[in-house]
């Protein structure tokens, strides 16, 4: 039986800014990353080598902030509620990302891959970007699992952690996660060890890599709230963001997984319990409240420009000043892209879908009082 849900269940609680601002940090370190890496094949000499390890403090974040705004609310709303609010929240933007991505793809001003696949392929690739099935085929892309949008691979493995959330997570005692937490670790470990980094995930011979990724950072995550790990301070968003962006910047050292290890156990965790612990000054709340609206738009449109960058860079070689000069100034366009998408596509999307939610959720409620009073 359908439950009667209240329409005051459905409202999102309030964010905690901070951690939203930090959202935007790492999905700006993804962009220089994906640039960078087509100039530096190897990570040990690109100044944002360990940029792709954004995806695991997103992974952390994810945890925090679910077990924040569902805990309490999930057993009322239910778990068909639980996923709607996800998916009117995630999958705008996963639409238009593997559509911007197929645009390019078709009209890439550069390369002419678009003609090596039949167009039914391309409508199969398509429709699988879009429903989030893994479907890695295109070699010219690296075998990735979206290979009209990339960074999709991260959302597919969000998916499967919020179901996992809904079905069983958000029934588990604290003691329970621990245990699960410390599996996920060993697991980690594991996965670091023997690929050399905790780079996979994105492609289909390195696919489970990612479950390993998401495994651990979105328990973590989940515990910090679970277990109210978080830490006062005064650091505010440009301390932490400057925190944040060391993860980034660290140098490659000798076994770099162990480096990277490092920082997805235990450094990301302890910036999440800082980032919710700090509090906002006025004058940096305008930059950390754009660089959250920003992040999950930026992250999910600008992979298209990076592949068109690629086929700029391997036929045109161009010298180390107009490279500079090309990776800033699009980066800053991406930028921009994103702010345009954010305004004009994913928050009108985002509201209508809402409202239509809670005016079916009302014309359900008005429907039971007149049965009930007939």
């Amino acid at each position: 039986m359908k439950k009667n849900i209240s329409s005051t269940v459905l409202k999102t609680r309030q964010h905690f800014e901070i951690l939203d601002g930090l959202r935007g940090i790492a999905a700006l370190a993804i962009v220089v990353f994906h640039f960078m890496e087509w100039i530096y094949s190897d990570y040990s000499k690109n100044f944002i080598g360990h940029g792709f390890l954004a995806v695991d403090f997103f992974f952390c974040l994810s945890g925090f902030v679910i077990g924040y705004a569902y805990d309490n609310r999930i057993g009322e709303m239910g778990v068909m509620e639980f996923f709607k609010s996800r998916l009117i929240r995630l999958h705008p933007m996963v639409f238009i990302g593997a559509l911007i991505g197929l645009l390019a793809f078709l009209f890439d001003p550069i390369s002419n891959h678009s003609g090596e696949y039949s167009m039914g392929r391309i409508i199969l690739i398509f429709a699988c970007s879009i429903f989030l099935i893994p479907f890695p085929v295109m070699s010219d892309r690296s075998f990735n699992l979206f290979g009209l949008n990339a960074p999709s691979w991260s959302l597919f493995w969000e998916y499967v952690a919020n179901i996992f959330y809904a079905f069983i997570l958000c029934k588990l005692s604290r003691r329970i996660l621990i245990i699960l937490a410390i599996i996920a670790a060993a697991l980690l470990c594991s996965v670091g060890f023997r690929a050399g980094n905790l780079l996979g995930g994105w492609a289909g011979d390195n696919f489970w890599h990612g479950g390993a990724r998401v495994f651990y950072s979105f328990l973590a995550g989940l515990l910090i709230y679970r277990s109210n790990w978080i830490i006062k301070n005064r650091l505010g968003f440009i301390g932490l963001a400057i925190l944040l962006s060391f993860a980034f910047f660290f140098p490659s050292l000798k076994k770099d997984w162990i480096t990277e290890l490092i920082i997805v156990l235990f450094y990301f965790p302890l910036l999440v319990s800082l980032g919710a612990g700090s509090s906002l000054t006025s004058a940096s709340r305008k930059l950390c409240e754009f660089s959250g609206e920003i992040s999950y738009p930026l992250y999910m449109s600008h992979y298209a420009a990076i592949w068109i960058f690629g086929a700029y860079l391997t036929n045109y070689k161009p010298g180390p000043a107009e490279l500079s000069f090309v990776v800033i100034a699009g980066t800053i366009l991406l930028v921009g892209f994103a702010y345009a998408i954010m305004k004009l596509y994913d928050i009108p999307v985002r509201k209508y879908l809402a409202n239509r939610r809670l005016k079916t959720l009302k014309l359900e409620v008005k429907a039971k009082a007149d049965v009930m009073m007939s």
